[in-house]
């Protein structure tokens, strides 16, 4: 049985959701507090290193993380937004969990124990752990068609399968507060990731296929769980027909009772406000 979770978690952001992704960092804040969570973010984190640094140099990789595992307080889970960070902070700790020697570096590197029992937690987890009969609902979706999109970093190696993936947990969500949801096949497509800043031509078609796919199932928009997919499907997105893509979070932050106080909106690309007055969800 899942652990129960403490009124106050801490919280690791990752560049993106600090950066580009603020409206995320914002509305997943403000979601959290309406289930009576306040996320206590880690004081003087860095980058997880993402895509880049495991790429180039694992050893650097499992420092970047690790750093991070070092600031996270004894005896409360650690919350990770993005699913990237997410990763990275699991695959190091599931590493320094199984190696002595990587173990013992760690404990010297950064002055304390190692905590095997560090429980690495998802805003999905918080979510399921609450129970969707407990959320408090005081707006309607209804009238909103969506498709849902994971993106492909939510998928655990083989080695960490033991962590529950939550697939369906947004259709499920959604749909209970009486939004539309359109069937498609892309739902775990990769965007192109950090290919995105090397390599845009490799990226703009894999998008504009999510995008595309998207508007052939009729859906107002794409609803995502990853900051990273959400930055490319709306930069590198080349077709003439876009429709908004929204975080989970603000959706689910709207139903809860905030309509953007943070001026989420402003900062997206492709301006969802005019789908949503027209459906009266704003």
């Amino acid at each position: 049985m899942a652990k129960k979770l403490p009124k106050r978690i801490p919280y690791f952001p990752g560049c993106s959701m600090a950066t580009t992704a603020k409206e995320n960092n914002q509305s997943l804040k403000a979601m959290c507090e309406s289930l009576g969570h306040k996320l206590i973010e880690l004081k003087d984190w860095n980058c997880c290193g993402s895509s880049s640094a495991h790429s180039l140099n694992n050893g650097l990789a499992i420092d970047l993380a690790s750093r991070n595992l070092a600031l996270a307080p004894k005896n409360r889970p650690l919350l990770v937004a993005c699913p990237s960070c997410l990763l990275r902070l699991r695959h190091a700790h599931h590493h320094l969990c199984r190696d002595y020697e990587a173990r013992s570096q760690y404990e010297k590197t950064w002055d304390r124990p190692f905590d095997p029992d560090l429980e690495i937690i998802h805003y999905f987890d918080l979510l399921d752990r609450v129970g969707l009969e407990n959320w408090p609902s005081l707006k309607n979706l209804r009238g909103l068609s969506f498709v849902a999109y994971y993106g492909c970093m939510l998928a655990q190696p083989p080695e960490m399968q033991h962590y529950q993936a939550h697939r369906g947990l947004m259709e499920k969500a959604l749909t209970t507060l009486g939004a539309q949801d359109r069937p498609w096949g892309y739902g775990a497509r990769c965007c192109g990731t950090f290919l995105s800043v090397v390599r845009p031509d490799v990226v703009a078609p894999l998008v504009d296929e999510i995008m595309g796919a998207a508007v052939q199932a009729k859906a107002d928009c794409i609803v995502t769980a990853c900051a990273m997919c959400h930055l490319n499907l709306e930069i590198r997105a080349t077709a003439k027909r876009k429709i908004p893509v929204m975080h989970f979070s603000e959706l689910l932050a709207i139903a809860m009772g905030d309509a953007g106080k943070k001026d989420w909106f402003s900062r997206h690309i492709i301006d969802p406000i005019p789908l949503l007055r027209a459906r009266g969800i704003l």
